[in-house]
């Protein structure tokens, strides 16, 4: 069984960079788009997003599942903390368009544009964040992190992470096709109650050998002195000159942002005009 994460990335432009430089970029775009509230400026950190995202090389069909589930995630999140809470809107004048049923709370032209921006940034962060799960090269996480600076522990904890998640997957799909061998169909009908109960069949082996092997994997590293000292890395990682110019250039994109911040009205919420005549402001 294949336990690695897909690497759909492979031979990309992404792919061929020094696998530290995703990860930076990453946090420098996160702390970039933090910052900025202004939906105007939002939308461009949207096309550098996917243009870099572009750069990785991944097959939509392979992902699609991941997508939709990661925007219909940020979707809920959007709804519960702008549209139906409204409280960080408390105390500013709203262009109410109306007020929802039950809770009472506002839904205004300030709410909606907020609410977009919102989800415009979740899904930037989103498009830079993929890379990382696609275009490193799974033997890679575990000197990819130590390279960072993060003690080598974690680090290979990281990289285990990642190779153990899709072996689970694995052995799911595994245990349920055992078991529907011998005659067991899960079901989607019934109470949450039922429906868990009915789960037992496979919960119960997939637990099991989850938990084996682990302790296999955790046998493993014992023999191997795992612990004993201060590890070190085949793999050799250099920044070239293309890595250099993509980190400087998501450095300038994070100071640009910082300044603008602090001299103009980025940091701040912006309301399109439009939206404030519909609501009859």
């Amino acid at each position: 069984m294949n336990i690695a994460p897909r690497y759909l990335g492979r031979g990309s432009w992404l792919a061929r960079r020094d696998p530290r430089l995703l990860v930076l970029v990453v946090v420098l775009f996160v702390a970039t788009v933090s910052q900025v509230w202004d939906g105007r400026a939002v939308v461009g950190l949207v096309i550098i997003a996917f243009g870099y995202y572009a750069l990785a090389g991944i097959p939509f069909r392979e992902v699609r599942r991941n997508w939709i589930a990661a925007l219909t995630l940020i979707t809920i999140i959007v709804l519960v903390n702008t549209v139906l809470t409204g409280s960080r809107f408390e105390g500013i004048v709203q262009h109410s368009f109306f007020a929802l049923p039950l809770i009472g709370t506002p839904v205004s032209a300030e709410s909606l544009s907020y609410a977009v921006t919102q989800w415009l940034r979740y899904a930037a962060m989103l498009a830079v964040g993929f890379p990382v799960a696609f275009c490193v090269s799974p033997s890679d996480f575990g000197v990819t992190f130590a390279r960072l600076g993060i003690p080598y522990k974690l680090a290979f904890a990281v990289d285990l992470t990642f190779r153990f998640l899709p072996s689970l997957a694995g052995e799911y799909q595994q245990t349920i096709d055992a078991q529907r061998v011998r005659g067991y169909e899960p079901g989607s009908g019934g109470n949450p109650v039922a429906r868990l109960r009915r789960s037992v069949p496979i919960l119960v082996p997939f637990a099991v050998n989850a938990i084996v092997g682990a302790e296999d994997t955790i046998d493993a590293m014992d023999l191997r002195g795992f612990g004993t000292g201060q590890r070190t890395w085949l793999r050799h990682l250099a920044f070239d000159r293309t890595d250099r110019i993509v980190l400087l250039a998501f450095v300038a994109l994070l100071v640009g942002a910082t300044i603008a911040g602090f001299t103009t009205t980025t940091s701040h919420p912006w309301t399109p005009q439009f939206l404030i005549r519909l609501a009859g402001g």
